[in-house]
């Protein structure tokens, strides 16, 4: 479902302040769960409203001193309650695939290009994911609980092979339309 529940996961990691939540989810957690700087902030007031989260006690307060959070038992509850939900997968809802279909009926007219645009963000996903492995989790690192958090990479560097197999393959067919419409030519499918 959840930012709240990817917030619960991140702070069980790690007790952190809204701060360093941010830049973790930017550098890994955002990779298949995006959230703002505000989103996180909000959802943090409302996890420890709720009584699943508290504010560390600090040594010394001071005014504009960073808070840092901790997951509490009921926090760490929910979490549990959650991972052993059942969910169905989600539809795919890409933009991409009905321009596709819509260029069936007609024509490329450019998706080429758009095509190859994607074919690159992916390849740059796809080397920035290889290169958190070789950082995060070098072969001669297998600690346990490494293991569950590898196998969300892998599914991600997986997704990205998936998308550049099948944007190649989508490529090589608009090109060719694209060849024939400008040919004056238009094949049907």
């Amino acid at each position: 479902m959840s930012l709240p529940h990817a917030i619960l996961t991140a702070l069980l990691e790690k007790p952190s302040s809204g701060l360093e939540l941010t830049r973790r989810f930017d550098r890994s957690i955002g990779y298949f769960w995006s959230a703002t700087h505000q989103q996180i902030y909000r959802e943090l007031g409302k996890l420890e409203e709720a009584g699943l989260i508290r504010v560390l006690p600090s040594a010394q307060p001071a005014r504009g001193q960073k808070k840092e959070f901790e997951v509490l038992a009921a926090g760490r509850a929910e979490l549990r309650r959650w991972v052993g939900e059942s969910q169905d997968p989600k539809q795919i809802r890409d933009p991409l695939l009905l321009r596709l279909r819509a260029a069936g009926v007609v024509g490329p007219q450019g998706l080429g290009a758009e095509l190859r645009r994607h074919l690159e963000l992916h390849r740059r996903q796809l080397a920035e994911y290889e290169a958190i492995e070789e950082r995060d989790f070098p072969p001669a690192r297998n600690a346990p609980e490494d293991r569950l958090r590898r196998l969300v990479l892998h599914g991600g560097t997986a997704l990205e092979s998936f998308w550049l197999h099948w944007l190649e393959e989508a490529l090589t067919e608009v090109e060719a339309l694209e060849a024939a419409e400008a040919a004056g030519t238009r094949e049907t499918a």
